[in-house]
């Protein structure tokens, strides 16, 4: 069975990647999709997003990366999934997505959604958070992938050079 797991993914955490490796283990073949959402402003291209999700799910063997624009329910249906994988950390998270459940279902009686809960070592962990505190210069080793972090600090670096030059 195919399955996907949509986000923002601004940038990818440990979190996600919690899901992520959890999930190719459930499904034959996982897709995550990186959400193009043209009414925010994320801190890394759809391009970059991809290419970090690709280097951090590179070692597991039926996870593949793609993006989207437009309804998840439309992109499921296009690439042949039965399934939406939504992670929840908490309560609001639950609500939220809930929501967004109900409404897929509407949408595509044929559609699932399936809610994993993230590890309690990763409740607390958004990639708003992440960013946060890159850019105040905080650690965030073992918040992100190894390759993200790189990244995300020198991205925040950069940011913080243009505040400075204003």
């Amino acid at each position: 069975m195919k399955a996907i797991y949509p986000g923002s993914f601004d940038p990818v955490t440990t979190g996600h990647m919690d899901i992520i490796e959890r999930a190719s283990r459930v499904f034959d073949e996982l897709i995550v999709a990186v959400a193009v959402n043209l009414e925010k402003e994320p801190m890394f291209s759809t391009e970059e997003r991809v290419e970090l999700l690709k280097k951090a799910c590179r070692h597991l063997a039926n996870v593949q990366v793609d993006y989207f624009h437009g309804l998840t329910v439309n992109y499921a249906k296009q690439q042949g999934a039965g399934i939406i994988i939504k992670g929840l950390r908490a309560v609001s998270d639950f609500e939220y997505e809930l929501q967004q459940a109900l409404m897929n279902k509407r949408l595509d009686g044929k559609l699932e959604t399936m809610f994993m809960m993230t590890s309690p070592e990763h409740l607390f962990l958004s990639s708003r958070m992440v960013k946060q505190l890159a850019e105040f210069g905080a650690p965030i080793n073992g918040l992100v992938p190894p390759g993200v972090e790189n990244r995300l600090l020198e991205k925040t670096r950069h940011l913080r050079g243009r505040e400075r030059d204003k």
